[in-house]
């Protein structure tokens, strides 16, 4: 991708030189942090970010005719003092981290991560009727969407944007081990989608009600230890976000939308791989891009379909509650 967020260095890390006066000097690699400690510490730093700083919720409050929708942020002080803080406005979600997503071996599973997201347009009382009313309207971490966004640091630093130009993002391959940036894939689905695309008859389409919120998360879910021009080791990160449409995805084309291929519905989709026993490592698939996921030698897609239709809910022919296609012992 052209977005320098997206586009990964994999360097080595930090380390330090002395001199040593036999070999020349010695390099001293400086092993990467733990995935726990830099949680609780980017934890803090989030949090006492979200109490010093507010956005305009007035103006999202009480929109002018000629307001943009743009979420700006400041610091409460002096003439802004009595603003309220971002963290009045937020919600929380849990999400954990292991350490080989980070290609790491050190012993760290399921490492718990706090992700805020705050939403602008909508009330988060008004997105909860809607998911209910609609849910399709709402991504999965598995989907494709069309969105604005400017990707920051807590400094207000720029590292990344696209405020003028929508783009199309795949929300699974950012859960990619080459990509990271989990927290926006994992951001995105709190956000409503807008209505459908308007003509505006110049060569250009509009839409209205389209979602508009903010993401901040530590740099677990981000860019953790590895090494990027703009982006600090271990910084936490933050995302103003346009969210226009989505587009649900079958990445392998089996038939099985990728985000019922979430085995166990921890919201990572590369941890689920029901072959992976029976597959060589260098071209081991998890199951979204999987078309045989029991690696039985039919495809997942003839073992869904009946009379040339696939069928749902999806055959389980010796009933031990593992449909066939996931069932090596079926086909």
């Amino acid at each position: 991708m052209k977005h320098g967020i997206f586009v990964l260095l994999f360097g080595v890390l930090l380390f330090a030189s002395c001199s040593n006066d036999d070999d020349g000097p010695d390099i001293e690699i400086v092993p990467p942090r733990l995935l726990a400690e830099v949680s609780a510490e980017n934890e803090a730093e989030i949090r006492e970010y979200l109490q010093t700083h507010f956005y305009n919720y007035e103006q999202f409050e009480s929109p002018s005719a000629d307001f943009d929708f743009r979420i700006k942020i400041d610091t409460i002080a002096g003439a802004n003092a009595d603003k309220r803080p971002m963290a009045e406005f937020v919600r929380e979600a849990t999400i954990t981290v292991s350490d080989f997503e980070f290609l790491l071996d050190q012993d760290e599973d399921d490492i718990p991560h706090t992700l805020f997201y705050l939403s602008a347009r909508q009330t988060f009382e008004q997105l909860d009727m809607d998911r209910v009313e609609c849910p399709e309207c709402f991504p999965s971490v598995a989907d494709s969407v069309f969105v604005r966004y400017e990707g920051r640091l807590l400094d207000g630093s720029t590292f990344d944007s696209a405020r003028n130009n929508p783009v199309w993002f795949d929300l699974a391959r950012l859960q990619d081990l080459t990509q990271g940036f989990r927290g926006f894939s994992e951001g995105i689905p709190n956000f409503k989608i807008g209505g459908d695309p308007i003509d505006n008859n110049d060569g250009t389409v509009s839409v209205e009600d389209y979602g508009v919120g903010l993401i901040i998360f530590p740099s677990g879910l981000g860019n953790f230890n590895r090494v990027n021009a703009d982006i600090p080791q271990y910084s936490p990160l933050m995302f103003t976000i346009d969210l226009f449409t989505l587009n649900q995805t079958d990445h392998d084309g089996d038939g099985i939308p990728s985000i019922l291929e979430d085995v166990n519905q921890n919201g990572f989709l590369y941890d689920d791989n029901t072959d992976a026993d029976t597959e060589p490592a260098t071209v081991a698939f998890a199951n979204f891009q999987d078309s045989d996921d029991d690696g039985d030698g039919v495809s997942t897609r003839d073992e869904i379909t009946v009379d040339g239709e696939i069928k749902i809910p999806y055959p389980d022919s010796n009933n031990d509650g593992t449909p066939d296609y996931l069932d090596p012992d079926t086909n």
